[in-house]
């Protein structure tokens, strides 16, 4: 039982503060869903936006999915997978993703989800890092992980394309538009450890032998900058995901959740720790039909989407928020948002006129809440009922514990109102680092209470009566527009290796800004000449469209310390007295 805190008085009456969590590994819940509801529930909507036509999209059953995981799962072992064998799938949202991840977890394997926005040289990483022996890729992207296979652990690799689950007119219509324009088909047939997704399926057992898991093995590696930039793999278990789609189900929709009746808008990248919880295990878990977007930048597909498929919850981040309502159709009235009833805003500040807006657009309730993806990733939340406080990261979720430490070798708490590392324990808190005993032991820390607390490296407050605010995000992280985080060290790693570029540093811009762009420092070799355009298109060559820099300024020499570090701290606070004396 959780020990009551002060942050309590103010949950929804509801929710309670500790919970029960199921133990059973998490594909158990897919099976229990398909055998427990309809056989005509709806777990997947999936099409595709046509002109003229609109909307035009396939339905896929609980227990057709079911069924799709049982044979990809059987596929797996037919493959060769062994329990605890990592898959890589770098796929946009589509069912193939859904049918991946539960399929890998039946299997026996571990889930590493790859952000399909990265290119070649990015995905090497987490290949490399987590010694992927499969990896299941969308047919558009499958040369990148081609031209990189040969520097990794990869031993198959399972390609499928996006029309996969269309509905058949729109098969037609992508094979003679977009995979005509695009060059979207790909030959597979000189390289004998490729496979098609839909010919494995069609070859393999109706189920895959029973593989004994328990709810403390790794399910997921989420790869994750953490708090130094590092890209690190979090363990996330069995039980830390079921313990976070408990604890989200729960201050969602309180004790006695609506099985089956909610419809699920999942616009958010399921290669991301939010998405995945929030979206995808939560509408598994309870029977709710989730609606698939690949693309959220695609706003006439979400709002069209919205307006067909009336979701009920509509998890996102900022920037989504203010797109919709922005939208001059939306202004307008063309679309019915009216169905939204509960939406949780993560990722990055939710500024309050976007709140009031949307809830006032909608009727539904939009609150901010805080996670990163080493704690599955939600750990607190505004309360839905009351609409909490504005202007907070709201408080501590179900058997969730968060003080705010000044020393954070002793982890004595600090009083109200003083800043401090933000440190987070509970169920859904990662079991460490994938392979990074000394960053695991830096993120996990026992304090002298004789409990292990993760620090976020966030530096954030407690008021007096339990509620919580983030001062300052980790010290130097971009925060993109979308929601994306970007850390300086991997746009300033390709840069360095640029054949004229001597140093580099990058900053997100505007200073203290939510939707950021990057800005970089750049110090040439001596002799050499390049301008802003060349070092930009060299970014987007190497890096995921996001993390490009907008600005480039060139400089004689940057700051440093004695020992020779660049102040990156010093560039920042140049631009911010920049912008004051613009705006002054």
């Amino acid at each position: 039982m959780m020990q009551s805190q002060i942050w309590h008085r103010h949950y929804d009456s509801d929710v309670s503060t500790s919970l029960d969590y199921p133990r059973y590994p998490l594909d158990y819940f897919l099976r229990e869903t398909a055998q427990n509801f309809p056989a005509n529930q709806t777990a997947l909507i999936f099409g595709g936006m046509v002109p003229v036509l609109g909307e035009l999209h396939q339905v896929i059953t609980f227990r057709k999915l079911n069924t799709l995981v049982d044979r990809f799962a059987a596929a797996l072992q037919q493959l060769g997978l062994q329990k605890g064998d990592r898959v890589a799938i770098y796929l946009p949202n589509c069912p193939q993703f859904i049918i991946a991840y539960y399929g890998t977890l039946r299997a026996g394997g571990i889930v590493v989800p790859t952000n399909p926005l990265y290119v070649a040289r990015e995905i090497k990483h987490q290949l490399v890092d987590s010694r992927a022996k499969y990896a299941v890729v969308v047919s558009m992207l499958y040369p990148q992980v081609k031209s990189i296979q040969t520097e990794t652990a990869l031993q198959r690799v399972i390609v499928t394309n996006i029309k996969e689950y269309f509905p058949p007119l729109l098969q037609k219509l992508f094979t003679l538009t977009r995979e005509k324009s695009d060059g979207h088909r790909i030959d597979i047939t000189k390289d004998p450890q490729t496979r098609w997704f839909q010919d494995i399926l069609a070859t393999a057992p109706d189920r895959p032998e029973p593989v004994d898991i328990a709810v403390e093995e790794i399910a997921v590696l989420m790869y994750t900058g953490g708090t130094t930039g590092v890209p690190k793999g979090a363990q996330l278990t069995h039980a830390n995901l079921i313990a976070n789609a408990t604890q989200s189900t729960s201050w969602l929709l309180g004790h006695e959740p609506s099985k089956g009746e909610e419809v699920m808008l999942t616009a958010l990248p399921l290669s991301h720790a939010y998405a995945m919880t929030v979206c995808m295990n939560v509408s598994i878990f309870n029977g709710f039909s989730q609606i698939l977007i690949p693309n959220a930048r695609d706003l006439n597909h979400v709002l069209n989407a919205i307006n067909l498929h009336r979701p009920t919850l509509v998890p996102g981040v900022p920037a989504l928020y203010t797109a919709i309502n922005n939208h001059p159709d939306v202004k307008a009235g063309k679309y019915d948002l009216k169905s939204i009833k509960a939406c949780l805003s993560g990722a990055a500040g939710l500024p309050v006129e976007v709140q009031q807006q949307f809830q006032r657009i909608t009727g539904g309730k939009l609150v901010e809440g805080y996670g990163l993806s080493e704690a599955s990733p939600v750990a607190l939340a505004n309360p839905l009922n009351s609409g909490g406080r504005i202007g907070t990261i709201g408080i501590p979720i179900p058997d969730t514990e968060v003080k705010i430490v000044g020393d954070e070798i002793k982890g004595d708490p600090l009083g109200p109102n003083q800043p401090g590392i933000l440190c987070i324990r509970g169920p859904q808190v990662m079991k460490g680092y994938w392979d990074m005993p000394t960053e695991t032991a830096n993120a996990l820390r026992q304090h002298q209470d004789g409990k292990v607390w993760l620090h976020t490296g966030d530096i954030a407050e407690m008021s007096e009566d339990g509620y919580f605010r983030i001062v300052d995000r980790q010290k130097d992280m971009i925060l993109a527009a979308g929601g994306f985080n970007v850390y300086p060290r991997d746009i300033e790693e390709r840069l360095y290796e640029h054949p004229k570029v001597l140093e580099a540093a990058a900053i997100g811009v505007p200073v203290g800004g939510d939707n950021q762009r990057a800005k970089v420092f750049v110090v040439l070799k001596p002799g050499e000449t390049a301008t802003a355009e060349e070092l930009i298109e060299w970014c987007r060559e190497g890096l995921a469209r996001y993390k490009v820099p907008k600005y480039v300024e060139f400089r004689d020499e940057l700051p440093k310390t004695l020992v020779g570090k660049i102040l990156r701290r010093e560039l920042v606070e140049e631009e911010a007295s920049k912008a004051i004396r613009f705006s002054t």
